[in-house]
């Protein structure tokens, strides 16, 4: 199944740390099964973690939610976590790719390389989102995302667990959305189902 035409946007990244887990749990659990673009996950974890977290969240979601593997196309209505130890990144023909390139940001994976890489993929057809973290990993390529014509989106820092990735973001860019968790999945659905790329 591809992406319906009508579209504007092709993919959603999402990085995000401490914190991680129960964000991605309300948001994905509230996407519905036919959310019409894949979204990829950056979450910071331990480098011998199991994909003990995409099973958790696919257990409570209604989209699909797995651990990326080599040279996998982007389905719609699924949600694509880098494993441990892994750089995530998409290649411009819409397949993803890890990598066990050194650290970013003390980071393997790393919300920048992932966000970088889907900005040069999708340009403005993407949608980039900062969540709860610590460190200032992400805020670099979510400008990447806004510079090649993409949409960002940051949680505002005073819903987030951990407050530092949203505040470093909010300091290198003006975000087109500052939303809080409860708020996030509607608005992904207004702007993946509106083919504007608007909010209704």
């Amino acid at each position: 199944m591809a992406v319906p035409e009508n579209c504007r946007f092709r993919a959603v990244v999402i990085g995000v740390s401490t914190g991680g887990v129960l964000a991605l749990k309300k948001i994905l659990a509230d996407l519905p099964i036919d959310f019409p673009i894949p979204v990829l996950v950056v979450t910071h974890i331990t480098p011998t973690a199991d994909d003990g977290l995409a099973q958790l969240l696919n257990s409570q979601c209604s989209i699909r939610v797995k651990e990326a593997d080599e040279e996998e196309p982007l389905a719609p209505g699924t949600a694509y976590l880098a494993p441990a130890n892994y750089h995530l990144l998409v290649e411009r023909s819409g397949v993803l790719e890890l990598s066990v390139d050194p650290p970013v940001n003390f980071a393997r994976p790393s919300v920048d390389v992932l966000f970088e890489s889907a900005a040069e993929a999708f340009g403005r057809r993407l949608i980039g989102i900062i969540l709860t973290g610590a460190g200032h990993d992400g805020s670099r390529g979510l400008l990447q995302i806004r510079q090649a014509g993409g949409l960002v989106i940051v949680q505002d820092p005073a819903d987030a667990e951990m407050d530092s990735m949203p505040r470093k973001a909010l300091e290198l860019l003006v975000p087109d959305y500052l939303v809080s968790l409860p708020e996030l999945p509607a608005l992904l659905c207004r702007l993946t189902h509106n083919p504007s790329g608007e909010p209704r």
